[in-house]
C-alpha cells in the first residue's frame, strides 16, 4: 500500500468505532464484517453497517493467520470481492453520498486500520 492509499478520498475519513461519535463526522458507516466487541448499538450511532464492501469471513481468517507475509495477496482477493455487482452498487453509492453530502466516516474496531483492509477499501473509493 502506498501513503495515497492510506489517505481518505475527498468526502470520507476514517475513524475507530470506539472513538466517540462527533457531530462532524456526518453519516457513519461500519466497514468490518462483525460486530465490535464490547459495543451497544446505540452507542456506535452506525448509519450503515456494510458488511458486502468487508473482506468475507474466509478471507479475513485467511489473513489474519499471517498478516505480515499475505498482505499482496489479501489485497488482491479483496479487490476481486468488492469487484462483484453488490459490492460496486455500494460503493458507487457511498462516492455519490460523499460528493453530495459529505462528509462519510468509515468506522472499524481494528487496532490499526492501516494494516488492515481499510486501504484497500479506500483505494476502491477513490475510483
Amino acid at each position: 500500500m502506498t501513503d495515497e492509499t492510506s489517505t481518505p478520498p475527498p468526502g470520507f475519513r476514517v475513524k475507530r468505532v470506539y472513538e466517540a461519535p462527533e457531530p462532524g463526522d456526518g453519516y457513519r458507516v461500519l466497514v468490518d464484517r462483525l460486530w465490535p466487541r464490547g459495543l451497544a448499538k446505540t452507542v456506535a450511532q452506525i448509519d450503515e453497517w456494510a458488511k458486502e464492501i468487508t473482506p468475507s469471513n474466509e478471507l479475513r481468517r485467511w489473513f489474519h493467520e499471517d498478516t505480515d507475509h499475505r498482505r499482496a495477496e489479501f489485497t488482491e482477493r479483496y479487490r476481486a470481492e468488492l469487484d462483484t455487482p453488490a459490492a460496486r452498487e455500494i460503493l458507487d453509492r457511498l462516492r455519490q453520498r460523499a460528493a453530495t453530502e459529505p462528509p462519510i466516516t468509515l468506522v472499524t474496531a481494528v487496532k490499526e486500520p492501516v494494516h488492515s483492509h481499510v486501504p484497500v477499501l479506500m483505494e476502491q473509493l477513490h475510483d
